[in-house]
């Protein structure tokens, strides 16, 4: 029997949308919720308890709105809240540290891998260690990683590809082209926008790894696998925020095209006991 109740998928903001593109392209007969906590972005500068507090709330939030699975799009959030919603949620869920190590391994041709991400999570190791997990069997592997807190702000502000952006990532990305890797892992959901600026930074050699598309797979074999798949009728994309609606639209509207986000609502998640 087909489940038609919708995808649940948050983030500390826009950021996460990156991720519910690539869920959207793998399945698209779904249903989805998104919902961008920008009023208390960005998670990356928070403390560890606030931000397993904030995802709680942001979980519950999607479990009222009868979704069937939730995905965690935002990478501080995954790092360190991710335990603690699967603990606790009522349907299964999964977040975005785990695939995207995953692919780095895979795609890495001399065991010399970069991570990029608020500090939150760099600081939290939690993505490292993946890499060093999913690698287990490549001798010398090698993880790099660098802190880039401003991304998040040039995403948000639509500076993905100027000069600004251009000399941000220059100082930021210094130590992994030092470093020699040929593979980066954009570890945080808002830094595919600056892919074009992050690329040209660090040269034609070198990968870079959307953890979204790794996202999106998962999801699609976690529907099939428990028998969650929808009918693919009657899909349709709710959008939340915990900012401004018409904000959010205007700064989000080039992540998915197909006029959306549309008909965004404002919802207080902070007032959600956890």
């Amino acid at each position: 029997m087909a489940d038609n109740r919708p995808i649940g998928v948050f983030d500390s903001g826009i950021g996460g949308l990156t991720v519910l593109r690539e869920i959207m392209s793998a399945v698209p007969g779904e249903s989805t919720i998104y919902f961008g906590d920008d009023g208390r972005a960005p998670y990356g500068t928070k403390s560890h308890e606030s931000i397993i507090k904030y995802s709680l709330q942001d979980m519950k939030f999607l479990e009222s709105n009868n979704v069937k699975l939730i995905v965690i799009a935002c990478n501080t959030a995954s790092t360190h809240a991710y335990g603690e919603l699967s603990r606790q949620s009522k349907v299964p869920v999964i977040e975005v540290v785990n695939p995207g190590a995953r692919a780095a391994v895979k795609a890495t041709r001399n065991g010399k891998i970069g991570i990029i991400a608020t500090r939150a999570t760099i600081n939290s190791d939690v993505y490292e260690q993946a890499v060093l997990s999913a690698g287990s069997d490549i001798s010398g592997l090698k993880v790099i990683s660098r802190a880039c807190p401003l991304f998040v702000s040039l995403a948000e502000e639509g500076w993905w590809n100027n000069e600004v952006s251009r000399l941000t990532a220059e100082e930021y990305l210094r130590p992994l082209k030092e470093a020699g890797v040929d593979t980066v892992v954009l570890a945080c959901t808002h830094y595919p926008l600056l892919a074009d600026t992050i690329s040209s930074v660090m040269g034609p050699g070198v990968q870079l790894i959307n953890s979204g598309v790794a996202v999106a797979a998962e999801v699609k074999a976690m529907l099939e696998a428990e028998g969650l798949s929808s009918d693919g009728l009657n899909v349709s994309h709710a959008f939340y925020t915990s900012d401004d609606p018409d904000r959010f639209e205007q700064v989000a509207s080039p992540f998915l095209g197909r006029g959306l986000p549309a008909g965004t609502r404002k919802v207080a998640v902070d007032v959600i006991p956890v």
